[in-house]
């Protein structure tokens, strides 16, 4: 469920849940989100009982920057010792969180949720949200996560450019590791300007399942950097048999040209 991040002289070792970030909770909690996410994912760890307030004392002898401290610290949307971008808000570092807490908030109380002041406070929503659970035994206090986290769309109604957002960002999370090994592939190939294959002789290729070859090849065509043509006309990339043939049409240009944008935007 979790993946293990070294942390400067732990007295135990920080995990971050797997599905944090395709799950999209980042780009709608504050930004305590993602240190209270770790914090919970650490005490779900096996050996761990007792207070999130216990662990973080265990862990960081009871302060923690990038928590705000402690977990009575109030929540916010900027990191104060952040360079503030002014191009992308030119607003300002005030204007700008208040804009987002009011956004939170009005999001928060249309769904029937309380607005969290502090940390504690949103830790209390993870719990009522099904983000993790708390289960008081004979030994003492014991956390865990689903393996799935629930998605912000499932709770609370989201605006439509935010929604669009989370699914581009959990379709490109999903579909990048299969675009970039069918990529490698071509790559080695000679980077051919047109192929006659199927899905079944690139799955072979690429160590793939069918499946997997068929979510690539979507994912290049969704973005203009191929065609998927039987004959001479374009066929629908998500519907191919794992069979049939098909001529891959590859835009080289386009691709560079995308992928380096991405990567810049990143």
């Amino acid at each position: 469920m979790t993946e293990k991040a070294s942390v400067p002289g732990p007295r135990r070792e920080l995990a971050m849940h797997n599905d944090w970030f395709v799950s999209g909770w980042e780009h709608v909690l504050p930004r305590q989100g993602f240190p209270l996410t770790m914090l919970i994912g650490t005490a779900s760890q096996s050996g761990f009982l007792g207070s999130l307030d216990g662990l973080l004392q265990e862990i960081f002898d009871g302060h923690w920057d990038m928590i705000g401290g402690d977990l009575d610290g109030e929540r916010t949307f900027s990191w104060p010792d952040e360079e503030w971008d002014y191009a992308d808000a030119p607003e300002g570092r005030e204007a700008n969180e208040a804009r987002c807490m009011e956004a939170f908030g009005a999001m928060l109380t249309a769904a029937g949720f309380p607005v969290p002041r502090t940390v504690r406070d949103l830790s209390e929503l993870y719990l009522t949200w099904g983000l993790a659970s708390r289960e008081e035994t004979p030994d003492g206090t014991r956390w865990s996560m689903p393996a799935v986290l629930p998605l912000p769309g499932d709770l609370l109604t989201l605006d439509a450019e935010l929604t669009k957002r989370l699914d581009w960002i959990r379709w490109t999370m999903r579909t990048g590791p299969l675009v970039d090994t069918l990529i490698n592939h071509l790559v080695d190939d000679g980077d051919p300007q047109e192929i006659l294959t199927s899905l079944d002789r690139l799955a072979s290729a690429t160590s793939q399942d069918a499946d997997n070859v068929r979510l690539a090849l979507a994912e290049l065509v969704q973005s203009g950097d191929a065609r998927v043509q039987r004959g001479q006309e374009p066929a629908d990339a998500a519907r191919l048999e794992a069979h049939q043939r098909f001529r891959l049409v590859m835009d080289w240009d386009h691709f560079h040209e995308h992928r380096l944008q991405l990567s810049l935007g990143d």
